[in-house]
C-alpha cells in the first residue's frame, strides 16, 4: 500500500502544499469554494489521513511523544518507559504508551493513531521485521527511534539504540568453553521479530569455533507441557555436561519450573543462565549467573535521542547506540 503525503495531495489537486497544509489546518482565509473542494475530494479519493504527513510544513508542536512496545505485560517495557518518561518529563512532555502486542496489524494501528493525533516524535521496540512498514512515519517527517530489536534494511538516518546482544553471546560462549560445558541448550520464544536472534547467532557463531553443540527450542505457540517434556528429552539425549540458556527474563521461569518437575538441581544436573532485565534471580538459591540488559538506560538513550531530534540538533547523531549488558555472577554454572 503505498502512503500518501501532503506532496501527493498538493499535485493532484494542482495547488500548493502549503494552500493544502491551510487546509488541513483549518485556515480557508481567501480559499476559494472550488479549491476546498477540490483538496477535500482528492484526500478522500487519495484516502489521505489529515495531519498525517503535513508535520514538516506545521509550526506548532503537541509537546506528545509516542512509544509502541511489543508486549506491556514484562519488566522491560515497564523499565524502558521510565528511563524515556525521565527525559521528557523535565521538558513538560507528555508521553503516550501502546500496546503492539507483538502484531503487526496492532502496530500500524497504534502509529495511524499516533500520526493522527500529530505526535512529535516515536519510539518504537518494533514488532515488524522490515523497516519499509515504518514508511509512513518517515513520510510524515516525524523524529523516529527505534529500540532493542533490529528491523531489516534499517536506513543509517534513523537511530537505533541496542544492546550488544551478539557480542555478550559470544562471551558467554567462551566462558562456558572454560567451565568445561560442551552442549548448550538455548530456549527462546521467537514470532517474527526479537532481540534473541542475534543472541542464538552469537552463540551459534562461537560455539562451533570451540565446538561445542548448540541447539534450539522454540516456546512460541506451544504449551508448557509441551516444553517440558521436550526440553527432558534433549537432556537425556545427550552425556556431555549440559548448559540451558534462556534468551529472556520470562523464560526463566519456565525453566525454574522445569527444573522442580523433573527434580534436577543446577549446576550438579544442568547449568543455568539467563538473560534478564533486572537481577530478581539472585534470590533464587545461591543465585541465577545473568547477562543483564537495562531497559531503564536503553529508555534514556532513547529519549535522549529523540529529543535532540525533534530539536533537530543532529550533530551528536548515530545510526547506532549500544548500552552494553552487564554480567551478573551468581551459583548456577
Amino acid at each position: 500500500m503505498k502512503h500518501v503525503n501532503i506532496f501527493d495531495v498538493a499535485k493532484e489537486t494542482g495547488v500548493s502544499a502549503t494552500t493544502v497544509s491551510r487546509f488541513l489546518n483549518g485556515d480557508f482565509n481567501k480559499m476559494s469554494a472550488a479549491t476546498k473542494e477540490k483538496i477535500e475530494n482528492t484526500i478522500k479519493r487519495l484516502n489521505y489521513r489529515p495531519f498525517s504527513s503535513a508535520r514538516d510544513l506545521r509550526t506548532k508542536n503537541t509537546k506528545t511523544i509516542g512509544v509502541i512496545v511489543g508486549n506491556t505485560s514484562n519488566i522491560f517495557s515497564s523499565l524502558l518507559f521510565t528511563g524515556i518518561y525521565e527525559i521528557f518529563q523535565p521538558f513538560e512532555y507528555s508521553v503516550l504508551l501502546l500496546n503492539a502486542n507483538n502484531s503487526g496489524k496492532e502496530e500500524q494501528r497504534g502509529i495511524d493513531r499516533l500520526l493522527s493525533q500529530r505526535v512529535d516524535g516515536f519510539i518504537i521496540q518494533p514488532s515488524q521485521k522490515k523497516f519499509s512498514s515504518y514508511q509512513n512515519i518517515i513520510d510524515a517527517g516525524t523524529p523516529l527511534v527505534m529500540v532493542d530489536r533490529e528491523t531489516d534494511r534499517q536506513p543509517a538516518t534513523i537511530n537505533k539504540v541496542i544492546t550488544n546482544n551478539y557480542i555478550a553471546s559470544s562471551e558467554m560462549v567462551l566462558e562456558l568453553d572454560q567451565r568445561n560445558y560442551k552442549r548448550i541448550i538455548l530456549i527462546c520464544n521467537i514470532k517474527v521479530i526479537s532481540a534473541q536472534t542475534p543472541r542464538i547467532n552469537g552463540f551459534v557463531d562461537t560455539a562451533k569455533k570451540k565446538n561445542i553443540c548448540v541447539e534450539t527450542i522454540n516456546v512460541a505457540g506451544h504449551t508448557d507441557n509441551w516444553f517440558e517434556d521436550n526440553l527432558y528429552q534433549m537432556i537425556q539425549s545427550g552425556s556431555c555436561q549440559t548448559a540451558l540458556v534462556t534468551l529472556m527474563g520470562p523464560l526463566l521461569f519456565k525453566v525454574l519450573a522445569f527444573c522442580k518437575r523433573f527434580n534436577l538441581a543446577f549446576p550438579r544436573d544442568v547449568g543455568l543462565l539467563s538473560f534478564d532485565d533486572w537481577n530478581w534471580s539472585q534470590f533464587v538459591d545461591n543465585g541465577i549467573d545473568l547477562i543483564e540488559q537495562s531497559p531503564l538506560d536503553i529508555g534514556r538513550k532513547a529519549g535522549i535521542n529523540l529529543y535532540h531530534n525533534i530539536q533537530h540538533d543532529l550533530k551528536n547523531m548515530r545510526s547506532i547506540d549500544i548500552v552494553p549488558a552487564k554480567r551478573v555472577y551468581g551459583g548456577s554454572l
